[in-house]
């Protein structure tokens, strides 16, 4: 398995640790990691890690921070919408997003770069698309 480049892998881990610590906002994490050549990222809520992923198929799984609650069983696509809309006009803290969004039934989200979106789904694969500002859906 190969993993990432010594750049690459210091901006996964720097962008972890501070969207953690409320370093650092979405849009910056999103251009620190495209800088670094990482071209999507996995976010597990329920095992509290990030895998980044290179084009060339490396990868690195770096622990974060844990949500305090378990997710929801049922997915709740609204509830998600909802989160995203609050954390993108800078009403709640990443820890709460990740808070809400395990109370409307997400266990994890995928961030592709390349495509400009966020994947979140529940247990049973429902899912919400969340497109970045300005690009076409």
């Amino acid at each position: 398995m190969k993993t990432l480049s010594p750049d690459a892998k210091a901006a996964a881990l720097e962008c972890t640790h501070a969207s953690d610590e409320e370093r650092m906002s979405f849009p910056q994490v999103v251009m620190t990691l495209m800088q670094a050549g990482i071209e999507r990222y996995h976010t597990d809520l329920c095992a509290a890690t990030k895998t980044y992923y290179l084009p060339d198929g490396a990868s690195e799984t770096i622990a974060c921070d844990p949500v305090e609650n378990a997710p929801a069983e049922p997915f709740n696509a609204n509830g998600v919408a909802a989160a995203i809309k609050t954390i993108q006009a800078g009403a709640m803290t990443y820890a709460e997003f990740c808070a809400e969004i395990a109370n409307a039934g997400c266990v994890g989200y995928l961030v592709s770069l390349a495509g400009r979106r966020a994947v979140y789904y529940g247990r049973t694969g429902d899912m919400h698309i969340e497109w970045f500002p300005g690009a076409r859906s």
